[in-house]
């Protein structure tokens, strides 16, 4: 799908499709084109329309600052991560920008709130963007926002798993490490995708091409740098529960231990006694005693309740 956006003076016209494009002749006014799951025919049309060039999917995916960020005489290339937060394995998904002259393409494979919401807001207030750059640049600010609500929930669900493990533990210990390690893992896409636009935005800062003089980049990047912040302490925290975690397992663990123990030292002079008189040896001058039997019952008896006596008295359990 291909949405392009034409401004006329303060008036905006969104056109769907390039055919509908081409019969407008109104390719001079475009100032953004979205593209959604484009076709290689879709971007070879746009590509002849307006003389440029797309870097492939496997080319945008490249982790080298050079493939994130590229400048060339009036065209800057940008590939930058978007997180896809499903619940349980969230991604990064690149999306590519090309901004030549006063026009932004945008080529993304997945459906982003982040478009959707910078949609709206162009279509009802089209005046405030005057050409692709400042488009990219509140697309960016979005996304950094959508980032920094992601590390509020997710601070606030590690509040919650740290409450639940020193207040509602109930032994399910697979269930705990596996939300630990699913925290750990987004919170590491989340640090991986705000360090990627820190490094695209501070490429852009020395652009030649465009105006970066303004406050928005460097607002950008402070809000970055705090964000990084954040997940370095979600980092400690998880670290820091995961090792209070395991402490308490050590616990329970030897709780359960010291119980055996216990039995054990229990029982231990109680079946030593049954095994002496259990020999039935002729020369065991208690085998033809009247009370023998009763004797030995309570002599185990005795064995067994004298160790729980001292083990309470001396607050063992």
């Amino acid at each position: 799908m291909v949405k392009c956006f034409i401004k006329t003076g303060h008036r905006l016209e969104v056109i769907q499709g390039l055919d509908k494009l081409l019969e407008s002749k109104q390719q001079k006014n475009v100032i953004w084109i979205d593209m959604l799951r484009p076709s290689r025919q879709d971007i070879k049309t746009i590509e002849e329309m307006f003389s440029v060039q797309f870097p492939t999917k496997q080319e945008s995916e490249e982790i080298e600052l050079s493939s994130r960020y590229w400048e060339e005489e009036k065209r800057v290339e940008i590939n930058s991560y978007f997180l896809i937060n499903s619940e349980k394995n969230p991604y990064n998904e690149t999306v590519s920008f090309i901004m030549q002259g006063k026009v932004l393409f945008s080529a993304r494979y997945k459906e982003l709130g982040t478009f959707n919401e910078f949609s709206k807001r162009f279509l009802s207030s089209p005046k405030e963007f005057k050409d692709g750059y400042e488009i990219f640049c509140q697309i960016l600010d979005i996304r950094i926002d959508a980032d920094a609500d992601a590390i509020e929930q997710l601070s606030k669900e590690i509040a919650v798993l740290r409450k639940h493990v020193f207040t509602d533990y109930t032994n399910d210990d697979e269930e705990i490490l596996e939300r630990i390690s699913e925290f750990e893992d987004l919170n590491m896409k989340i640090r991986e995708n705000v360090t990627d636009k820190q490094r695209i935005l501070t490429a852009l800062l020395k652009s030649t091409i465009y105006n970066t003089a303004s406050e928005d980049i460097t607002i950008m990047l402070k809000d970055i740098r705090s964000l990084i912040e954040h997940t370095n302490f979600n980092f400690e925290r998880l670290d820091y529960l995961q090792s209070i975690f395991v402490g308490m397992l050590n616990i329970e663990q030897n709780k359960t231990v010291k119980m055996f123990t216990i039995v054990n030292v229990i029982f231990l002079p109680p079946t030593l006694i049954a095994s002496i008189y259990g020999m039935n040896f002729a020369l065991m001058p208690e085998l033809q005693w009247k009370y023998g039997y009763l004797v030995a019952i309570v002599l185990m008896i005795l064995s067994a309740v004298t160790p729980l006596y001292v083990f309470r008295k001396k607050g063992w359990m």
